[in-house]
């Protein structure tokens, strides 16, 4: 790599490809509109409280959009009053049917599920087989067009229609040099997304209410198929990894995927399918993708902190304490800071843990603290925008800390006019 390839690969990501926008409610996706977090609920939809407490939660937590299971008529019967239930609770999140199987008959039997949902997601693969398919697909589209709802034709390796991968390989084995096995499952998931939105214009779906998706769960897999739908469509795409797995394994590999994607101006809205840890909070999908987005300098959601991962000089296990302590309490003040402040978003906090890196850390920081390491004169400096302005000393460092902090926001970022 030459230095000038170097300088632009470390530049910012090119502008979105996507040249529709789809209107999902409130919400924009597509055609240089931010990127979208999206997550999913995992409660049974037919219980209509516990659905909208976690819709509500997920959207506190920043998901723009939630989507919900509707897989059976208790469930398309509960989804109008999910939505009534969230309106008492002043939770306005534009809410998506994720639609398998019986979407086409669901919709039918309940025109008030299709009005009170946002957005519409079908699974090629998962619409009917033979001759059924057309005509169920058919009826879905019908539907969404008449309550003008926008679909998301969502692809999936793991559910593939096997008629598209059929056909696909026999193109395939005729071919002088076939391709391997995971080309071919690659062009058929690509091929059966592009086939599927031209047949949804056909059946009268307009293209500024088409968003597609091809998820797999592998990651070299997924940059390629994106890379290839991104080229040979204008859709705005909505970028996944899909079964990503648990913990820090579902994190790594979503990251290392949508990076990827997202640097290159590949996808309008993503969703990070994480696996709950046992007893966890689904919560946390919003969070990473949250992060992703941040990290990459792409969006802003919450205040970034920055903290010493600790060495030989930081046995001391207090300024890791002090740094989870801080990120929590800055998560948690965001509903609140949103509404009442412009640009707390961008504030970035640093923590750090001894006098080497410490205080020129703290300097780049809007607020940091030097925490004194082993050996170290017991004072902790706090810096303000590169100026020093207190040292704090004793057993409530902690607690001074954060009052400054909520004193630096108070006074630094422009309150917004806000009616009782």
């Amino acid at each position: 790599m030459s230095v000038s390839d170097l300088e632009v690969s470390r530049g910012q990501p090119s502008a979105r490809r996507s040249t529709r926008t789809v209107r999902v409610g409130r919400v924009a996706i597509g055609s240089g509109a931010p990127v979208v977090v999206q997550s999913m609920t995992n409660t049974d939809t037919a219980d209509h409280i516990a659905t909208a407490i976690q819709i509500a939660q997920l959207a506190r937590a920043g998901s723009e959009l939630v989507r919900i299971t509707v897989n059976n008529e208790d469930a398309a019967a509960a989804v109008p009053r999910i939505r009534d239930q969230l309106e008492r609770m002043g939770v306005d999140v534009p809410l998506v049917g994720d639609f398998h199987y019986n979407g086409h008959k669901l919709l039918t039997d309940h025109p008030a599920c299709a009005e009170a949902l946002a957005k519409l997601r079908i699974n090629p693969g998962n619409v009917g087989a033979g001759v059924k398919r057309d005509t169920q697909f058919a009826s879905i589209i019908e539907i969404a067009c008449k309550y003008d709802k926008p679909v998301r034709i969502g692809v999936n390796w793991g559910s593939l229609d096997q008629s598209v991968l059929a056909r696909i390989m026999d193109g395939n084995a005729k071919r002088a040099v076939p391709r391997d096995a995971g080309a071919v499952m690659r062009e058929a998931l690509v091929t059966s997304a592009l086939e599927s939105a031209a047949k949804a214009e056909e059946y009268g779906l307009a293209g500024d209410r088409i968003i597609l998706s091809a998820k797999v769960s592998s990651v070299q897999d997924l940059i390629a198929v994106y890379r290839d739908l991104s080229a040979r469509s204008d859709y705005p795409l909505h970028l996944g990894l899909t079964e990503a797995g648990m913990g820090s394994k579902g994190i790594v590999a979503s990251t290392a995927a949508l990076a990827v994607l997202l640097q290159e101006g590949i996808g309008d809205t993503i969703r990070i399918s994480l696996t709950p840890e046992p007893g966890g909070a689904r919560t946390q999908e919003v969070v990473v993708a949250q992060e992703i987005l941040q990290t990459m300098g792409l969006r802003a959601f919450t205040p970034m902190v920055t903290a010493c991962p600790g060495c030989g000089r930081t046995t001391s296990t207090f300024f890791q304490e002090l740094a989870s302590e801080v990120q929590t309490y800055v998560r948690d003040k965001m509903p609140i800071w949103r509404d009442r402040y412009d640009g707390v978003e961008n504030m970035t906090l640093a923590v750090m843990g001894c006098v080497v890196n410490g205080p020129g850390e703290s300097k780049h920081a809007n607020i940091g603290i030097s925490l004194p390491g082993t050996g170290e004169t017991p004072a902790a400096p706090v810096f303000e925008d590169g100026v020093k302005t207190v040292t704090l000393r004793g057993e409530k460092i902690a607690s001074e800390f954060v009052s400054i902090i909520e004193a630096y926001v108070d006074r630094t970022y422009q309150k917004k006019n806000v009616t009782a």
